[in-house]
């Protein structure tokens, strides 16, 4: 009987020494310890020779006889020189040969139950962990799992009884364990490396001190992060219980991991490009794991015929799931041990993916010949298709005739894996603009253009609805953004016979993918035209403000109303050049579009003039439209001729640094990946699906890119919410913005004493320095560690509370600046400090948001001899990651005399014991209600409080005859009221998720 892992048992032992016994006891593991462990080669000597012994005895006395007594450590000693040179993962799956000896260091599972032999050499793999091992001098890391003796994971586990979470975890990999020892050596030993506690996991599969990254490996919580409530279990209990298993680790290693090996063009010092080669091990995220299983689960059960939708956000790794089914599809047998597919069809438009492909699947096999691309005609999707090749890719166009073919393939069965579709990137009517339009008619003709087009997606749809016989054919299609025709023809239908809906097969939403840190929530700066018109009327009027130490803005929103392209080209191009293009490190680009070919065009031409009136040589525009444009001058104009260059190569010519806006016109708006594009400029209506994938374009992560802006000429806020909406169920605009606020949050922030503004300012001037001393560095920390120790006096609630106002004062400023130039040193100053004194908060308390690896430095440059002229670079800062609240354990059990204790104090009042039975009985009112505890077991700590406000104020409205004074008191003073919510939002928070878990 399995016993689980609960939260009782870590108040008594340790948790590392807990799983290390359920992975021996339950999961068939064997117990090694450090005696058997080789410092010198980081290889379990004992668990080696006790596998090679029982399963190639004959090559063991081969080389017995080659070497003599002294075989062992010959084999220990070749063995390190073939991990040095192939590596770990290509010497686990193919072996190695040792004076003409093969070797096998794993077997894996194979394919179906007909060979005995090879299923029993799988049996006799020896999975062991050692706990404490100690890999170097005094060194020792909590536990260590081998394959076979060969070392494939470490584990750094933490107990939150001891004041530590995964945080402290991963902090002690990047600053105790170098990629110089041995056992971190990437390529050579450990292959992954998890730090983990109670709630959460991170992993990572190479060590680069302060660099490393590490990556979430975690369930999500409804469509977002973190894991969720399991009843009698710990949240990370899947760790143990399914991933570390050994049929599961095996089949990771076996199936999943492979060592990425990536082209890059980088400049070199002369300023010409060069190809440089980086190599990364893969190792799948949960979510990739949980799919491809799901999958290939349902397809041994039911067969062919089936359809699967996979709603897979961007960022989600969809390229390398896609390699991963197709590769496991081609290759899977039913229960009996039939194969179920002839072969795997990959619907796709990407270049890459027949590349990656067969680069991946080569080392994942070692074999060639797998995969196939037909790229000629349908005579050699027929040749490949009678050679039994296993994978064949084709593209989105040829999709009609891949049906065709494979509906005369008499009882073959085939699975057929479609890529995301994106839209097509013309219109039909290429003609229209052949004559001469106005602007007007231009836009007319452009959107019937695109009410009529129909799409690859709607394309394969249409195909599919005419291909009868589909019991021989099943479908996987992947997608970010699914339309509801695409639901309705992919989609599982629901088991509730009043629910007539579809849903996708697995999901994993654009929310938890934000959480996760792997895309950038493109709404976080959104703003229309109006908004912006707004604030800058505000900072020009205003004499408050100026007093406040602003200037004007730059950009002369308020007299440049945006009736005409010439008056917009000058606010884009003025924007982009006082904002945008100091950020990512001066890398950032932008993307305008339009909305016709016509105007595109006449957007070029405009650009081009006024950058050259002004005689800005840093900033080059590139056009893509599709078709001739003549315009009213009889003049025509097309993409290559405007850019100068052939319509293939815009994508690389808008890569290199001088390109920095691409104007567009039905074009690039989706399927185009360029993640340096920080900026939108939109003046064209968007809707649904459209609106999402022309938006997330800006939403891929780079080195420095810390947020994304939208600046909206025609759509309203709302709009685009709702189009967001069916895939990003949390996403809000903030269409109300008062730059005067920042000051309202500077004030609040001084006034929790945590920070003091000498700190901050001698923080900042060292923090500006190009070249700091150890001691200046050292001063650095001292600076920041000044308000960690005020701030170890506050309760959790109180740092909770200056935690959020810290991110609300950064969120705004990030808002604000992208709007005008607030050369205030006062505001500037403050924000950094704030950046890294949030970073230390979340990597030193036990809860709250991860923003480890997410919080990248801000750079600014001084003028020198004026503090109040600081230029703005860059501002790359980190995202808001809304994982899980955490919290301390052990709160006073008389919480609620507390409260009242606690406003008595603050407010200067006199409640007593009625005050605190008032206070019973709202808290016991909200516990009991059910809409409430659904949002506090599905959603994180702050997400629960927007629903947990209300709430509450209904409860007082209820209650307010039985204690007028007090509830008065609530409902009259804010201040009073939102410190009472304070008090015990988190306890019934906390009180929710402990009863359903």
């Amino acid at each position: 009987m399995i016993t689980p892992i609960t939260d009782d048992d870590l108040k008594e032992r340790k948790f590392q020494t807990i799983i290390k016994e359920y992975l021996t006891n339950e999961n068939n593991y064997v117990e090694s310890f450090n005696k058997n462990y080789d410092k010198h080669y980081a290889i379990d000597k004992e668990c080696l020779f006790n596998f090679l012994e029982l399963t190639q005895k004959n090559e063991l006395k081969e080389l017995n006889e080659i070497y003599g007594d002294n075989y062992r450590s010959k084999i220990i000693e070749n063995l390190d020189k073939q991990l040095r040179i192939m590596g770990i993962i290509h010497i686990l799956k193919h072996g190695y040969k040792d004076m003409g000896v093969k070797l096998k260091l794993a077997y894996f599972k194979p394919a179906n139950n007909l060979n005995a032999d090879q299923n029993k050499l799988y049996g006799q793999n020896i999975v062991s962990v050692t706990e404490e091992l100690n890999y170097t001098q005094d060194k020792r890391i909590d536990l260590v799992i081998f394959l076979n003796g060969m070392p494939i994971t470490t584990i750094e586990v933490k107990n939150p009884y001891t004041g530590q979470t995964y945080k402290n975890a991963i902090k002690q990999y990047k600053k105790t364990r170098f990629n110089t020892e041995k056992l971190f050596k990437f390529k050579e030993r450990a292959i992954i490396n998890f730090a983990m506690d109670e709630d959460q996991v991170y992993m990572t599969t190479q060590l680069k001190g302060e660099d490393t990254i590490f990556l979430p490996f975690n369930l999500g919580v409804g469509d977002g992060a973190g894991n969720p409530n399991v009843t009698g279990k710990l949240k990370t209990y899947y760790m143990w219980e399914n991933i570390l298993t050994k049929d599961s680790l095996l089949e990771i290693i076996g199936k999943f991991v492979y060592v990425q090996k990536q082209e890059h063009e980088v400049l070199d010092d002369n300023g010409d490009y060069k190809i440089i080669t980086t190599e990364k091990t893969i190792f799948p995220r949960y979510h990739q794991l949980d799919c491809t299983r799901d999958i290939l689960n349902h397809v041994i059960q039911n067969g062919s015929g089936q359809k699967y939708l996979i709603q897979h956000s961007a960022g989600s790794g969809k390229t390398n799931s896609i390699t991963w089914l197709s590769h496991r599809l081609s290759s899977l047998h039913d229960k009996n041990d039939k194969v179920i597919f002839d072969g795997v069809i990959v619907v796709t438009d990407r270049k890459v993916l027949d590349k990656q492909l067969q680069d991946s699947i080569y080392q994942l096999e070692h074999k060639t010949g797998v995969v196939a691309k037909i790229d000629k005609d349908s005579n050699q999707l027929a040749k490949e298709i009678e050679k039994g090749t296993k994978i064949i890719i084709s593209t989105i166009q040829k999709f009609p005739h891949v049906l065709k073919k494979l509906a005369d393939t008499k009882g073959k069965k085939y699975a057929i894996v479609i890529d995301e579709a994106h839209s097509s990137t013309s219109g039909k009517n290429m003609m229209a603009l052949k004559e001469s339009l106005s602007l007007d008619e231009a836009i007319k003709i452009a959107e019937e253009e695109e009410s009529q087009e129909i799409d690859s997606e709607d394309k394969i749809n249409k195909e599919l609805k005419n291909f009868t016989d589909q019991s021989n054919v099943s479908f996987f299609a992947y997608t970010a953004t699914p339309k509801a025709t695409t639901l309705r023809l992919f989609g599982t239908k629901s088991d509730d016979d009043n629910d007539d809906k579809y849903y996708p097969f697995h999901i994993y939403s654009m929310r938890q993918a934000i959480e996760e840190g792997f895309i950038l929530d493109v709404l976080k700066n959104y703003m229309t035209y109006k908004m912006c018109y707004k604030v800058s009327k505000t900072i020009e009027e205003d004499p408050e403000f100026d007093k406040a130490r602003a200037t004007k803005s730059i950009m002369r929103y308020v007299t440049l109303h945006p009736c005409n392209i010439s008056q917009k080209t000058e606010i884009i191009i003025e924007h982009f050049r006082n904002y945008t293009m100091k950020k990512i490190g001066g890398h950032a680009k932008a993307m305008l579009i339009t909305p016709s070919r016509l105007h595109a065009v006449r957007y070029k031409l405009e650009f081009d003039k006024y950058i050259k009136e002004k005689g800005y040589d840093d900033l080059k525009t590139l056009v893509a439209f599709s078709g001739t444009v003549k315009d009213t001058n009889s003049l025509e104009y097309t993409e290559s001729g405007m850019n100068e260059i052939s319509q293939a190569n815009l994508p690389v010519e808008f890569d290199k640094e001088e390109s920095k806006i691409l104007i567009v016109a039905n074009k690039y708006q989706t399927g185009f990946d360029q993640p340096k594009l920080h900026t939108m400029y939109i003046d064209k209506k968007l809707f649904g699906v459209k609106a999402v994938q022309t938006l997330s374009r800006l939403n891929r992560i780079y080195p420095g890119k810390e947020d994304t802006f939208i600046l909206d000429f025609v759509n309203e806020p709302e709009d685009i919410q709702r189009a967001f909406m069916p895939f990003y169920s949390m996403t809000t605009l903030n269409n109300d913005i008062d730059p005067n606020d920042i000051y309202t949050l500077e004030n609040e922030i001084y006034a929790k004493q945590v920070i003091n503004e000498e700190d901050v300012k001698k923080f900042t001037d060292l923090f500006y320095k190009d070249n700091l001393t150890n001691r200046g560095r050292a001063l650095e920390s001292n600076y920041i560690n000044n308000s960690l120790k005020r701030i170890e006096k506050f309760t959790t609630e109180e740092t909770i509370e200056f935690k959020n106002l810290a991110k609300k004062f950064i969120n705004l400023y990030n808002l604000i600046i992208q709007i005008f130039a607030l050369k205030d040193s006062d505001i500037h100053r403050l924000n950094i400090y704030l950046r890294y004194l949030l970073k230390k908060i979340e990597i030193e308390n036990t809860g709250g948001v991860d923003l480890t690896n997410k919080v990248i430095l801000e750079y600014y440059s001084l003028k020198k001899g004026k503090l109040d002229e600081i230029e703005l670079r860059s501002s790359d800062g980190g995202i808001d990651i809304h994982i899980s609240e955490g919290g301390t354990k052990g709160e006073n059990p008389d919480l609620l005399s507390n409260i009242i204790k606690t406003l008595n104090d603050k407010f200067g009042t006199e409640f007593s014991d009625s005050e605190k039975l008032a206070v019973e009985q709202i808290s016991n009112n909200l516990k009991s209600n059910e809409k409430l505890k659904l949002n506090a077991t599905a959603n994180d700590y702050e997400l629960f409080r927007l629903a947990f406000d209300k709430s509450f104020e209904e409860g007082v409205v209820n209650e307010f005859s039985k204690n007028e004074i007090f509830y008065g008191k609530i409902l009259k003073d804010n201040d009073f009221k939102n410190k009472l919510i304070d008090l015990l939002a988190m306890d019934i928070y906390r009180w929710f998720n402990k009863i359903n878990g």
